[in-house]
């Protein structure tokens, strides 16, 4: 796949306005991130639903509560899973997200049957797909931008815990557009054709070694073991994003469209930019409650 110098200068300006708008949002302090990740969960919803009612038209014709009660379920959970040091006039986000999470949920089928008469269980279970997809991953990026805030250290592990896995899916995504474009050969799969075996694995490799070498430059110590843990993560990160990227794929090729949206020339759509993070947040956040807390 040879490489296309108009694409990638679209992708490259393009990507630089991105980066711009979501180190802003990520570093100025959890507010910023806290709304920048709201806007984009909102935006990866508006796409799913439409996606998927590409596949099943039945499913665009979801009712109104069904359709925005399901968005603001997901949202719900992404206040559950902040910290308690996060509040609303004194009131812990968590217990907003809890409560009110709840009721949107009871309430859908309530609403529908009083002024519709009827409840679709299957759809009710997609928008539940919904939200194990989409809105847990977000309010588990959350948490781990929320849950090591400390008394010494602010919010700074925070931080660099979600900056890592952002920075992993970025390396791991442009050098494997680059490394593919230059020697890729091998078709990695038939659901993106685009993706070469020899691209995917450089990204993949490539995206550890960076995350290495920044690891060790900023450790002043030098200690190994957390310059390993970095890597370990951003193997992670990369390997579980490219399963994401290739099932966004695979939405996009059963809904018979390019990109899920067009919001970022040369990028697509919210789900376009952000199917890696879907899937990898969620393998790293485990591996960080598990392994390394």
């Amino acid at each position: 796949m040879a490489l296309n110098f108009s694409v990638f200068r679209t992708r490259a300006l393009t990507a630089l306005i991105f980066a711009a708008v979501m180190l802003t949002g990520l570093l100025w302090n959890f507010w910023s991130f806290f709304v920048l990740f709201s806007i984009i969960h909102f935006g990866c919803w508006i796409e799913y639903q439409k996606l998927i009612g590409r596949m099943d038209p039945g499913y665009a014709q979801i009712t109104i509560v069904h359709k925005y009660g399901a968005m603001i379920a997901g949202w719900c959970l992404m206040f559950f899973l902040t910290g308690d040091s996060y509040r609303i006039m004194n009131v812990p986000l968590h217990q907003i997200g809890h409560w009110a999470g709840l009721v949107i949920i009871i309430s859908i089928p309530i609403l529908e049957i009083i002024f519709w008469q009827k409840v679709n269980f299957k759809y009710l279970a997609i928008s539940f797909l919904g939200l194990v997809y989409l809105s847990l991953s977000f309010a588990l990026l959350t948490n781990l931008r929320s849950r090591f805030d400390s008394e010494f250290a602010g919010d700074l592990i925070g931080k660099m815990f979600v900056m890592l896995i952002v920075a992993s899916i970025w390396i791991n995504d442009t050098m494997a557009y680059l490394v593919g474009s230059f020697i890729g050969k091998t078709p990695l799969t038939k659901i993106s054709p685009k993706k070469t075996w020899e691209g995917t694995i450089g990204g993949i490799l490539l995206s550890i070694i960076v995350i290495g070498i920044i690891g060790y430059f900023t450790n002043a110590d030098h200690d190994w073991q957390s310059i390993a843990q970095l890597m370990i993560i951003a193997c992670i990160a990369s390997v579980a994003g490219t399963f994401g990227d290739l099932l966004e794929s695979k939405l996009k090729r059963m809904a018979d469209v390019k990109d899920s949206g067009h919001i970022m020339p040369g990028h697509g759509g919210f789900l376009d930019r952000f199917d890696s993070l879907l899937i990898a947040t969620p393998f790293v956040w485990l591996c960080i409650i598990l392994f390394m807390k």
